[in-house]
């Protein structure tokens, strides 16, 4: 029988003739996931001989990740902002500049929200991630996707928030009452241009959902529908977050102060492009 150490470097090999980046990170990802171990624990026990039934579930996976679908859908789950969350096909798959955007929204608050909104929830990662930050918050969460909605709600009740998180079927602020008012909108919309989404990565052009990468041709038609219809939705000193992409932003700040906001900020993500827009609704001034 194969010993671990040498499975690990077969299946490194293999992804790397596929390649897949980082393939010995992914080798021992997917081969710890079959044995229950951590990485720390597989170079333990690098001499531990591999059983025939070990290997054969292992062997689906291997050709799964070689087929380039992203490890996460393949594991199952992924960890975001302190929340560990299931994750499949049927949402995109949560990423760092997004974890990024909630660490952002969590400096720039001066006290805990009572009401967010997350707009295109996805599996829930923001909303959730918020909802457990804020234990008082109560938290809207909206997505086209009914089939996002239901992963979202599997991970609201995993995580034991359920009882204050909203699940929505909305087209972004449609489902709202006129009367609703949040402390802080956050979105993660798609805003890849049509020939960005068609130019991605295998894992992303084939495996994820298409409709939550580009919302149009241009890449920023989600965007400004979301600036143009947050303002009524926000209550006086709110804050509305959204994740971008990177070459939109002079057009995204005229559109947040066409659409009377004002603090409008452009943050940098951890590969130094614009990535954050962040933008308030203006308490009115005194009188008398």
């Amino acid at each position: 029988m194969l010993t671990l150490l040498e499975i690990i470097q077969k299946t490194a090999d293999f992804f790397a003739a596929k390649n897949v980046e980082s393939p010995r990170l992914n080798a021992e990802l997917l081969i710890g996931h079959v044995l229950g171990l951590k990485r720390m624990q597989l170079y333990l026990q690098f001499e531990r001989p591999l059983a025939e039934a070990e290997l054969e579930k292992l062997r689906p996976l291997v050709r799964r990740r070689s087929q380039h679908e992203p490890l996460q859908y393949i594991l199952g789950e992924t960890e975001f902002f302190h929340v560990r969350l299931k994750v499949d096909r049927r949402a995109l798959i949560p990423r760092p500049e997004t974890e990024q955007l909630c660490e952002l929204v969590t400096q720039r608050l001066a006290a805990p929200p009572a009401a967010v909104l997350d707009l295109g929830t996805g599996c829930g990662a923001i909303a959730l991630a918020l909802a457990v930050h804020y234990p008082s918050a109560a938290v809207t969460a909206v997505d086209a996707s009914a089939d996002a909605l239901a992963l979202a709600q599997e991970n609201a009740a995993a995580l034991g928030v359920a009882s204050r998180v909203w699940l929505r079927q909305s087209d972004w602020f449609s489902a709202l009452a006129p009367e609703e008012r949040f402390d802080l909108i956050v979105a993660n919309p798609p805003y890849l241009s049509e020939q960005e989404a068609a130019s991605a990565m295998a894992e992303v052009r084939e495996h994820e959902p298409r409709q939550a990468l580009t919302p149009g041709p241009g890449g920023g038609e989600a965007l400004a529908r979301i600036i143009a219809g947050a303002p009524p939705f926000l209550r006086d000193g709110g804050l509305l977050a959204l994740e971008t992409g990177s070459d939109q932003h002079d057009r995204l700040r005229a559109q947040a102060a066409g659409a009377g906001l004002g603090g409008i900020e452009s943050l940098r993500d951890l590969s130094d492009r614009d990535r954050f827009l962040l933008a308030s609704k203006a308490a009115p001034a005194a009188t008398g």
